[in-house]
């Protein structure tokens, strides 16, 4: 088996059958890593010689007969404000490339605890702030379906989405607090899961905006992202809002039935931007999709409008982003990116009341969408609306990647972002599945047969070295 595009799920067995072996398998993502990135620019830092020393020691574990779990003895990409005790972390900015993490964060506690390798810090958007992928002091990666043309690649988790595309890892770790997640699985071809708020602990995770932040997978597969949900999903002390979780059930997604569920679909005419012709096109495929699958679709009557949700959601992040940089955002002398910093400072002209009242808002939309989406199963939306531009092309003023992803963020969905076949010229499509919260097992039930009938992941893109 070549590892390079291969699902968790596959390179585990091929662990537990014996064909390959732990340090096989690392070192074969090393040497890709190395072959690759320099063009690609997914990393920002990665530790080839601890990494292999893991993977020996694990291979040493199974061996003896200790096997942590599924995962055990795999790889995986982290992004760069995961904290890992004594790790540089410099959550995308020039202006913390010295910065140290202090602890573990939960995620890394749990991802060492399942066996897991992290091979390498994945490059981001400086300080989590943006939907395009852009970084201009630290690097923008390019995304790996043009060899000619540098095309964004979606933020704010840029090289999760990279690395898990161009076969530089089989999975990864990002955060989404306005499509982060779900934005680069879209625009590089893989899957993207934003769980809900409080399903996965936030504890070490450098905060864009503590009220919508949320950490998810990236992966090849649907059943990639539920394993690492499952790994990192429960409750921790220090995230009190993994308390109010309901206990996730391992694998249970896998039992349930598509024939006759529900699924709301988003009307063009509600629609906050209109979708190019070929994204259009992957939209509607996905709905005749689901109604081979035996789904009843429901054209959706939203008690709300997705433009307003976004707005309100960016007002929250930009508060409180603010609050978090604004000891040194006014420094014109500190490294900042400048779209990043009028991101961040136009924060400090949200007021107090209006940052509690769009709180309020938050917590009564949050209710509105749970008596909503009581009829169904998930709703489904696109993920972006046209397909990855040249880097020279963004307007940084604005944000229309951020059009279907914000909502769910503001409203206390989950949202799985899936592949949805490719454009003329190459370029990866998506849809998204939005779900009640906490409802992420029938979201990944219908994901993963949706993901049959639509997706293209055995397509690969074709790289050149450095």
């Amino acid at each position: 088996m070549d590892p390079s595009f291969a699902s968790l799920a596959d390179l585990s067995k091929a662990l537990s059958e014996g064909s390959l072996t732990s340090s096989t398998i690392t070192r074969h993502f090393l040497e890709r890593i190395a072959r690759h990135d320099k063009a690609l620019g997914a990393f920002v830092h990665v530790d080839a010689e601890r990494a292999m020393s893991m993977a020996e020691g694990l291979d040493k574990l199974r061996a003896s007969g200790v096997v942590y779990g599924p995962l055990h003895g795999l790889p995986i990409a982290v992004k760069d404000l995961v904290d890992w005790q004594d790790e540089t972390c410099t959550v995308g900015s020039a202006t913390w490339k010295d910065r140290r993490s202090t602890s573990d964060a939960t995620v890394m506690h749990k991802l060492l605890a399942a066996g897991m390798i992290p091979i390498g810090r994945a490059a981001m958007v400086e300080f989590a702030f943006g939907g395009w992928g852009t970084n201009p002091i630290c690097g923008t990666p390019r995304n790996p379906w043009d060899r000619q043309t540098h095309r964004i690649p979606g933020g704010s988790s840029s090289g999760s989405g990279v690395a898990v595309a161009a076969g530089l890892a089989p999975a990864a770790i990002g955060s989404d607090t306005g499509g982060s997640v779900r934005i680069p699985a879209a625009l590089n071809g893989i899957v993207g899961l934003k769980p809900t708020y409080g399903r996965i602990s936030l504890k070490g995770c450098f905060p864009l905006s503590s009220t919508l932040d949320s950490i998810g997978p990236m992966t090849r597969t649907v059943a990639d992202a539920a394993l690492l949900l499952d790994a990192l999903s429960g409750p921790d002390a220090s995230d009190p809002a993994t308390r109010l979780a309901p206990a996730l059930k391992p694998g249970a997604w896998q039992g349930m039935r598509t024939q006759g569920m529900r699924v709301a679909v988003m009307r063009e005419e509600d629609f906050p931007i209109p979708l190019d012709a070929e994204s259009q096109a992957a939209y509607d495929q996905a709905k005749e999709a689901l109604i081979s699958l035996g789904v009843t679709l429901v054209p959706a009557d939203l008690p709300f409008a997705f433009n307003d949700l976004t707005e309100s959601n960016g007002r929250i992040i930009a508060a409180e982003a603010y609050a978090v940089h604004r000891d040194y955002i006014h420094d014109e002398s500190v490294p900042i990116g400048p779209y990043v910093r009028q991101r961040v400072l136009a924060g400090a002209n949200v007021s107090a009341n209006d940052y509690i009242e769009t709180l309020a808002d938050h917590r009564r939309m949050k209710a509105v969408y749970a008596d909503f989406m009581k009829p169904f199963d998930a709703l489904l939306t696109p993920t972006v609306p046209f397909p990855a531009i040249p880097v020279s092309e963004v307007d940084e003023s604005a944000v229309p990647m951020a059009a279907y992803g914000r909502p769910a963020n503001y409203v206390g969905a989950c949202g799985l972002a899936l592949p949805a076949g490719f454009t003329e010229t190459g370029l990866p499509l998506s849809v998204q599945l939005m779900g009640a919260a906490f409802a992420e097992e029938p979201l990944l039930a219908l994901g993963a047969a949706l993901e049959q009938c639509i997706s293209t992941t055995d397509r690969q893109p074709h790289l050149t070295a450095a």
